[in-house]
């Protein structure tokens, strides 16, 4: 409990925390508000726009803030020193991990839930002038892709304090997660051959991840909505792992 509490007023007193979760609600809510004012085909027969996937896609953007601050959670501290003074005070690193993990799902959850809730709104109010509907909240699937979204991001934050942990030096990890989340999709479309592109898409963290958005078309996904967050989860906690064995097997 100490650990929590020393952890909690050390994230509630940094200056930057609170900028970078409003930076989470605002471009996550402002990309998808653009996204919905601007969704093509409006009344067009056969266009292929998820209007859910349309109205969430802030979350595609909002996600860099979050990698950003789970790795300064942690990186952050050995790029300052203050590692040795944390690790002073609370001498058992898996409570240490654990504790910085628990606040950072905490603030991430409120962050982006606010930031998703305003793309909701914004896209339900929006999308409407361009021709498309998005169902209210409690239709089971946009309450899936809704909820799933904040628990896409809530993985992001892990993922990103895992391998801060792994790698100590935050700008490599923040290059390494943001790699993996929009660098990794981009090599995987110019694969040319259909069977490795599609292997590839069913691990990609980000790709498989959204797919917990989709709402239409279920059938064309390479991995099934809970599936694909599966995925993601997976990357999220093996980081985790790895990065809790090298902290206490590591000198500060």
């Amino acid at each position: 409990m100490s650990a929590l509490r020393s952890e909690w007023t050390k994230l509630r007193t940094s200056p930057g925390t609170v900028w970078m979760l409003l930076g989470i609600v605002a471009l996550t809510t402002g990309m998808s508000a653009a996204s919905a004012a601007t969704a093509g085909c409006p009344g067009g027969d056969g266009c292929a726009v998820d209007p859910a996937r349309t109205g969430l896609i802030g979350v595609q953007l909002g996600q860099a803030v979050v990698v950003a601050l789970s790795v300064l959670v942690l990186g952050g501290e050995y790029g300052t020193g203050m590692i040795g003074v944390s690790l002073a005070a609370t001498p058992r690193r898996t409570s240490l991990l654990l504790a910085k993990a628990a606040n950072l799902v905490v603030l991430v959850t409120v962050s982006g839930a606010l930031g998703v809730l305003g793309s909701y709104v914004c896209s339900r109010l929006l999308l409407p002038s361009r021709g498309y509907h998005l169902a209210a909240l409690t239709e089971p699937t946009i309450l899936r892709a809704v909820g799933g979204s904040v628990l896409y991001l809530i993985l992001i934050s892990l993922l990103g304090l895992g391998l801060a942990a792994t790698v100590r030096e935050p700008a490599a990890a923040i290059g390494i997660v943001l790699g993996l989340l929009y660098v990794f999709p981009l090599i995987t479309s110019v694969v040319s051959d259909k069977h490795w592109r599609r292997h590839l898409e069913q691990i990609q963290p980000m790709g498989a991840g959204l797919n917990i958005q989709a709402t239409v078309n279920l059938h064309d996904l390479v991995l099934s909505p809970w599936a694909g967050l599966a995925v993601l989860a997976a990357w999220a906690f093996g980081a985790l792992i790895v990065g809790w064995l090298l902290l206490i097997a590591r000198d500060a």
